[in-house]
């Protein structure tokens, strides 16, 4: 027999309850999402106005970026009004949303990185076939694969929440709604549910991570064929890709490769790949790529002159 639902509401306790420390929550946190908006939208900007950037690796970073501005403003815009409220709750309907758009999102950016790192093993180890292999009908055809996985994914995690029942407890110890601090509330036994849980998110971010790692080990190996020039150009791409998916894949396999249980730090390594990552994401990929970086002066300097005749 199933248990009835008598929640309507949850209560967030947020990353502090110190009223001082949530001031600086709210400062601090806004910078971040501020200079995430800003980074990333920049990217894309400049993504889709240069000709210069019209490769399948910069096809693919303009769905990073996106799926990074997407991902941050599912979380961050709440959490940092939430900093200025005494007591925060978060309806039920509302937390089925946030669950939704924080995994279709998260996930999405993990697709985006594997086809990114499929992207550098074409381009480096199978050179002439490049163009025929990575065409920008087959691009368009990985990507749209990749948000349809995505919203395959995020639904097993709304079927995995609207399946538990909760007839008492209501205070959330998080600053969001997930799956993990939604167990601890659940009035049933969640074994099998947490086991769906880590088969679900914790193998994606797993065989996502394992798969990443083992083909830039490929690629690295690789160029010892090539000419030190190339050599140099394309170990500064495969390094900003392993740094990404380092900073993103670490956090996310603690969090959902474990069982039903939750650590204090917990709260830190979710801010550090839901506002961490996006944020350090455009910095990543612009300091360490010269082609962007001078498509974005091209664009400064097209603003100034545009500024200038008016």
């Amino acid at each position: 027999m199933q248990m009835k639902n008598n929640v309507t509401e949850f209560i967030l306790l947020g990353l502090t309850q110190d009223p001082v420390r949530k001031k600086m929550v709210f400062v601090i946190f806004l910078i971040f999402y501020l200079g995430t908006l800003v980074g990333n939208l920049l990217i894309i900007t400049t993504i889709k106005t240069s000709r210069a950037l019209g490769s399948p690796m910069y096809f693919f970073l303009f769905h990073l970026s996106l799926s990074d501005t997407c991902f941050s403003t599912c979380i961050a815009p709440r959490m940092i009004v939430d900093a200025l409220l005494k007591e925060v709750t978060i309806s039920f309907n509302e937390c089925i949303v946030q669950i939704f758009s924080f995994h279709f999102f998260g996930c999405l950016e993990i697709f985006i990185l594997v086809l990114m790192a499929v992207d550098r093993y074409v381009a480096i180890c199978k050179p002439l076939r490049y163009t025929n292999i990575m065409s920008h009908q087959v691009c368009g055809v990985l990507v749209a694969v990749a948000w349809v996985g995505s919203c395959v994914h995020s639904s097993a995690q709304i079927l995995l929440t609207l399946s538990l029942p909760f007839c008492g407890p209501n205070v959330i110890d998080h600053y969001l709604c997930d799956l993990q601090p939604l167990l601890k509330l659940a009035c049933t036994d969640t074994y099998v549910t947490n086991l769906l849980l880590v088969s679900n998110s914790g193998a994606i971010c797993t065989v996502s991570f394992v798969m990443l790692m083992l083909s830039y080990a490929i690629i690295l190996h690789s160029l010892r064929n090539h000419s030190a020039e190339g050599r140099k150009k394309a170990l500064s791409t495969c390094i900003s890709h392993i740094i990404v998916v380092i900073l993103f894949f670490v956090p996310c396999m603690f969090i959902y490769t474990r069982p039903a249980t939750t650590f204090p730090m917990d709260k830190m390594i979710t801010v550090f790949y839901t506002i961490g990552t996006p944020l350090l994401n455009p910095l990543i990929y612009t300091l360490r790529n010269a082609e962007v970086k001078n498509a974005m002066r091209m664009l400064w300097s097209k603003n100034l002159i545009s500024d200038d005749k008016r």
